[in-house]
C-alpha cells in the first residue's frame, strides 16, 4: 500500500504526525494514552479501585436483587469494561505499528496479564447471573435496558460454563497459551522477507510489498511471486504446523472436552449467536454454487488472454485495471461514494481522517493486512491499512471505513452492545465496497473500463464469499484430522484437494498451493472465523439489490440496521428486514446476484 519508510525505533509509539490534517498517514494513539508507562499506572489504579468496588457487591447479589441495584452493578461493570478496552486497544495498536518492537510487545504482554487478573476478579458476576432462576432473570432483563442482549449472551453460555476456579485457570492459561502462540505467529511471519528479481534487479520485500506482485500485469512475475511466498512459508512449515496443531488441540481440549460443545465449529457459532442450522445452510449453498465462479474464471481467462487459466493468475489485472491511485485520490473517491449514498456515513468516515485515526504506510515489521478497531462507543475507531496504490487498496479503504461507521452509528449503545456480532460486523464494510464499485461503474462509458470494474468486483466477491467458505470447510476437516493424529503434510494434501474441488476444470492448481493455508492468519489464530465474510457478503449482495430497486427509500432502513449494533441477536435484527438466515433460499438469492454479474460480464465480451 505505499513505499516503506525506514525509521529508528523508539520506546513510545507514534503520537504525532509529520503532517497535520486529514491526510496524515500515521495514526495518533495519544487519544488513547499520552504516555504508555505513566498512563498505565494511573489507569491500573483506577481499574483496581473500581474492581474492588465491584467485588463488594458479591455478597449482596441474590436472585431477588432490585432492578435499581442491578442496574448500578451493570453501570460499574460497564465502566470497568470501557477502561479495560482502551488499555487493550492501545496495546494492540502499538504492537501493530511494528511487531518487532520489543517495548510494544512487552507492554502488550503486561496489559494482557493485568487485564486477565482483573477479569478473574469480576468473573463471579457472570457465574451468578447464569445461575439466577428464569423468573427472576426475566424480571431483571425487563428492566435492564440496553444491557439486555449482553445479559442474554452471558446466559446463552450457561451449559458450557465451568466452575469459577476452572474459568480463572482458563483465563490465566490463555495469556501464556493461545494468546502468546498467536503473537508468536504474528512476530514470526511479519518478520519474513521475500526475494524477487524484477527487470533484472533483485528486491528484498515485505509480505505486503510481495502481495502487489501477486497481481502483476506480467504472468511470469505473478508466478514467481506466488512461488516465493510459498517457498518462505514452506521452509517454516514444521514450526507453523506445530503452532496450528497446538492451537487446534487447545480449542478441542477447552471447547469439546471441558465445555462439552458437540463440534469444534459449534463453539464459534454460539459466540456469534448464529444457529448451527444457519451456518450449515450457508456453507451448503456456497458449495453448490462453486460452478458460478468456475464459469467466471473461464471468462476472465479469455478476457485477460490467459491460457490455460491457472491459480497463479486468479487475480491477474485487466488492462484497464492497472492504474495506480494516490492515497489522497483514494480517500476522495471513497468519501464521495459514501456521500452519494448517505451524507451521514460520509461525515462519520471523515472523522477517521480528521482525528488522525488511520495508519496507511507500509513499514518493516508492521502488521500485514488491514483492520478497523472500534474501541468504545463515542470514540472514533482506528483503521490500519498497508496502502500500495492498487485498485484493491481503494476497495480495502472503503471496507475498513465501513466497519468504522458501523461502530459510530451504534454509539448510543453500551460498551457491551455497540459492536455487532461477527457475521453482521461485515455488513457495513462490504456495503461500503459495493457503494464504491457502483459509483465507479456509473462514471464509466467505455466497455473496457466497465469490464475491468466488473472483474475487480467479481474477484473481490470470490475472495470474500467462496474462498472464505472453503477455508471453513478445510478447517472442519483439519480439526478432525489433528484429533486423529494428522500431520502438517496430511493437512496440506487435504487443502490442495479442497482447492482443486473448488476450481474444478476451470482453473489448474499447482502443487505448491498446498502450503497456502500456512499463510492465512485467521486459519491459525481464529478458528471458523471465515464464514462471517461469506455471511456478510451474501447478505449485502441481497440487500444491495434491494437498494438498487428502492433507491433513497432504502437508506433509512439500512442506517437503522447499522444503528442496532450488537443490541439484539443477528437473527432478530435480520428478521426486521425480512431475512431468514436459516433458509437456503435466502443465501441462494445472493448467488443469483453474482450469477447476474457474471452474465453481464459475458455480455461485454460479446
Amino acid at each position: 500500500m505505499k513505499r516503506p519508510i525506514m525509521e529508528r525505533m523508539s520506546l513510545k509509539p507514534s503520537t504525532q504526525n509529520s503532517r497535520s490534517g486529514s491526510m496524515s498517514e500515521r495514526w495518533d494513539l495519544s487519544h488513547l494514552l499520552k504516555n504508555p508507562e505513566d498512563d498505565f499506572d494511573i489507569l491500573e489504579k483506577e481499574l483496581d479501585s473500581k474492581v474492588s468496588q465491584f467485588e463488594s457487591f458479591r455478597d449482596r447479589l441474590s436472585p431477588e436483587i432490585t432492578g435499581q441495584a442491578f442496574h448500578e452493578v451493570m453501570r460499574l461493570n460497564e465502566e470497568i469494561a470501557a477502561i479495560s478496552t482502551k488499555l487493550g486497544a492501545y496495546a494492540y495498536l502499538w504492537f501493530s505499528e511494528d511487531t518487532k518492537n520489543s517495548h510494544a510487545r512487552a507492554f502488550k504482554n503486561r496489559v494482557e496479564e493485568r487485564l486477565t487478573s482483573l477479569q478473574n476478579r469480576t468473573l463471579f458476576f457472570d457465574l451468578w447471573w447464569q445461575a439466577v432462576d428464569e423468573a427472576n432473570a426475566t424480571r431483571l432483563l425487563e428492566t435492564s435496558g440496553d444491557f439486555r442482549y449482553h445479559l442474554e449472551t452471558i446466559r446463552r453460555f450457561k451449559n458450557h460454563t465451568l466452575s469459577e476456579p476452572e474459568e480463572k485457570i482458563i483465563n490465566l492459561k490463555n495469556v501464556t497459551g493461545r494468546n502468546a502462540i498467536n503473537t508468536l505467529y504474528d512476530v514470526l511471519t511479519n518478520g519474513f522477507t521475500f526475494t524477487l528479481t524484477i527487470n533484472g534487479k533483485r528486491k528484498i520485500l515485505t509480505r505486503e510489498q510481495l502481495s502487489s506482485y501477486l497481481r502483476s500485469s506480467q504472468p511470469r512475475v505473478r508466478e514467481q511471486a506466488h512461488q516465493e511466498l510459498f517457498r518462505v512459508f514452506a521452509a517454516h512449515h514444521d514450526l507453523i504446523g506445530e503452532i496450528y496443531t497446538t492451537l487446534v488441540n487447545e480449542w478441542k481440549g477447552e471447547n469439546l472436552e471441558l465445555r462439552k460443545f458437540s463440534t469444534p465449529i459449534t463453539a464459534r457459532n454460539l459466540g456469534n449467536d448464529v444457529p448451527d442450522e444457519a451456518v450449515n445452510a450457508l456453507l451448503s449453498v456456497c458449495s453448490k454454487n462453486a460452478e458460478i465462479f468456475q464459469e467466471y474464471f473461464r471468462i476472465k481467462g479469455r478476457l485477460c488472454k490467459i491460457k490455460p487459466m491457472n491459480r497463479y493468475h486468479l487475480y491477474a489485472p485487466h488492462r484497464a485495471e492497472r492504474k495506480r491511485y494516490r492515497y489522497h485520490d483514494a480517500v476522495r473517491m471513497v468519501l464521495n461514494a459514501y456521500r452519494a449514498f448517505s451524507p451521514r456515513l460520509a461525515e462519520l468516515a471523515e472523522q477517521v481522517f480528521h482525528e488522525r485515526h488511520i495508519d496507511t504506510r507500509i513499514r518493516p515489521g508492521k502488521l500485514s493486512g488491514a483492520y478497523c478497531y472500534s474501541v468504545v462507543p463515542g470514540f472514533t475507531p482506528y483503521v490500519l491499512l498497508n496502502y500500495t496504490g492498487e485498485a484493491r487498496d481503494v476497495a480495502t479503504l472503503a471496507h475498513e471505513l465501513g466497519h468504522a461507521v458501523h461502530g459510530m452509528m451504534a454509539s448510543d449503545h453500551s460498551v457491551f452492545t455497540f459492536q455487532s456480532t461477527l457475521p453482521l460486523a461485515e455488513t457495513a464494510s462490504v456495503f461500503g465496497e459495493r457503494v464504491l464499485s457502483d459509483a465507479l461503474m456509473a462514471q464509466e462509458t467505455t466497455n473496457a473500463v466497465k469490464q475491468g470494474l466488473l472483474l475487480a468486483q467479481l474477484d473481490d466477491i470470490y475472495a470474500t464469499v467462496l474462498r472464505q467458505a472453503y477455508f471453513v470447510l478445510f478447517e472442519k476437516t483439519a480439526h478432525e484430522m489433528i484429533a486423529n493424529g494428522g500431520t502438517v503434510q496430511d493437512l496440506s494434501e487435504v487443502y490442495l484437494s479442497n482447492l482443486r474441488q473448488q476450481f474444478g476444470r476451470a482453473v489448474a492448481v499447482p502443487d505448491e498451493f498446498r502450503w497456502e493455508w500456512l499463510t492465512i492468519p485467521h486459519i491459525i489464530g481464529s478458528p471458523f472465523y471465515f464464514y462471517a465474510y461469506s455471511f456478510g457478503n451474501l447478505l449485502v449482495l441481497s440487500r444491495y439489490h434491494r437498494y438498487t430497486e428502492h433507491g433513497p427509500a432504502f437508506v433509512p432502513k439500512y442506517l437503522d440496521l447499522l444503528a442496532a449494533g450488537g443490541s439484539k441477536s443477528p437473527e432478530a435484527i435480520l428478521a426486521e428486514v425480512g431475512v431468514d438466515m436459516r433458509s437456503e433460499t435466502f443465501w441462494q438469492s445472493g448467488f443469483n446476484t453474482i450469477k447476474g454479474m457474471v452474465e453481464e460480464l459475458e455480455r461485454t465480451v460479446g
